[in-house]
């Protein structure tokens, strides 16, 4: 897929690098000079200093070719701003944005974001869980069935345990949200160690879903 990601802060970054591991062609569009020369140097991916917000980055990026946009950067106007330009300029197919402030999420499903993911909500989600769950839990499911979050609680014979990210090779369209050890909230990266015990939070396309839970807790029966 060729995905344009608007905002290359710490969420951008990670997301771009799962991304691009998986052999997406990806995009990021940022504002500030810096993240978009730290980006370059630390990652292969086409990055443009510029607001995501605007027509003329947008084109530069080649959105005209673009499977998904997803507005990641922490101001949900910007989010909002851009997928819509996206939306009601360029025909784009999907846009993913991302949720700052949980009070805007039915706004932005009523203005026709594809898939807002609110992030406060999915950890909130995880937290009040009270049912304990030996292998998995499915959280929801993205509007129009294409994408869901799942948790997987990591069992002592996880195929991952003892391993950092980036010595494993994830479903395409699989990307590791975050990581909950103990009382303790990870945004993971290649350098992260996944432990028995950790609660990971995954974001996956339907097709990938089970394939993503064998990767993560062992074969499934049936």
């Amino acid at each position: 897929m060729y995905i344009i990601l608007i905002g290359g802060g710490n969420v951008g970054f990670h997301l771009a690098k799962s991304l691009a591991a998986n052999g997406e062609t990806v995009v990021i569009i940022e504002r500030d000079h810096e993240k978009c020369r730290y980006i370059s140097e630390n990652l292969k991916v086409l990055v443009i200093n510029g607001n995501g917000c605007e027509r003329r980055y947008l084109k530069e990026a080649g959105i005209e070719r673009a499977d998904v946009l997803a507005a990641v950067t922490g101001n949900d106007e910007t989010n909002l701003i851009a997928c819509q330009v996206a939306k009601n300029s360029f025909s784009i197919k999907r846009t993913v944005a991302r949720v700052n402030d949980p009070r805007n999420e039915y706004t932005f499903n009523q203005l026709g974001i594809d898939v807002p993911v609110n992030s406060t909500s999915i950890i909130a989600k995880i937290i009040e869980e009270e049912t304990t769950l030996e292998d998995v839990l499915p959280l929801f499911t993205f509007k129009k069935g294409k994408l869901a979050i799942i948790r997987v609680d990591l069992p002592n014979d996880s195929p991952v345990r003892n391993k950092k990210l980036k010595e494993i090779r994830f479903p395409k369209g699989c990307v590791l949200v975050s990581v909950l050890r103990g009382e303790d909230l990870l945004i993971p990266n290649g350098e992260t160690l996944l432990l028995e015990g950790d609660e990971v939070v995954a974001l996956t396309t339907i097709e990938k879903e089970r394939e993503t839970f064998e990767l993560l807790i062992g074969k499934l029966e049936g």
